[in-house]
């Protein structure tokens, strides 16, 4: 297959894991739902042209990079690449990432753009309205923002106030903290629905703090960076503006 044409979108057309315009709500329920661990996927970002995202799966969340265009070529992590032919390739070596969580995440496999489906459809044999009067404006849609993020924070314990490091997981309005990354049930699932705010928070002695305020508790967690943490009060702030569109 080749990848080059005169222009430069039309030279990623060529791509067959190039999603164009897929959102990021869409990719990560793609992701989540029917990829692996490793499936990946590049996409238009909304930060303008140029401008694009990689998708990846990582376990149980999906964790988005930038890349750009330069010129004729691709920039991507440390590395930039002259052509879309180097920058394929490179992915095709399967290269290992490093986010701000300290995850390592193996590019494994693009996930395409076209997939194979049955055409089948069901038959209709019921069809009536179960309620009368109702007009458009009744047609209320409503998802849930998928916003997956995932990563090791170290929280302060409820009673004991030792510190502990934690697998934290968030999906939906569902945060939760695992012993460790590999574990398979959560500790406690706390639901951001009943959260009041999420905030920095300068009252322990630690660095890169921030808090989750509950009717019963607020939870104290710290993050290895400060750009980790800023990330995770940003991500939980949006979740929590989300919950209130919806009361």
């Amino acid at each position: 297959m080749s990848y080059y044409s005169d222009a430069p979108r039309d030279e990623l057309e060529t791509l067959g894991w190039y999603h164009y315009d897929l959102s990021r709500h869409a990719t990560e329920a793609l992701l989540l739902s029917n990829g692996t661990d490793g499936s990946y996927l590049l996409r238009n970002s909304n930060e303008g042209p140029g401008c694009f995202a990689l998708s990846v799966r990582a376990k149980n969340s999906v964790k988005h990079f930038h890349v750009t265009r330069k010129d004729n070529g691709y920039v991507f992590g440390f590395n930039e690449f002259t052509t879309l032919h180097d920058f394929v390739n490179h992915f095709a070596n399967q290269p290992l990432l490093g986010s701000d969580t300290g995850t390592l995440i193996v590019l494994k496999c693009p996930y395409p753009w076209r997939v194979e489906e049955p055409s089948i459809y069901e038959s209709v044999r019921v069809h009536t309205a179960i309620q009368t009067g109702r007009t458009e404006n009744d047609l209320v849609p409503n998802a849930p923002s998928l916003g997956t993020k995932e990563g090791y924070l170290v929280k302060q314990g409820a009673i004991v106030k030792n510190w502990k490091q934690r697998w934290f997981t968030l999906n939906r309005y569902e945060l939760k903290y695992f012993k460790d990354k590999m574990g398979e049930e959560p500790i406690r699932t706390l639901d951001l629905r009943a959260c009041s705010a999420v905030q920095f928070d300068y009252t322990q002695d630690r660095v890169n703090c921030f808090c989750l305020v509950f009717p019963e508790r607020t939870f104290f967690l710290c993050a290895k960076t400060g750009v980790e943490a800023d990330e995770w009060i940003k991500i939980l702030r949006w979740k929590l503006s989300q919950t209130l569109k919806g009361r």
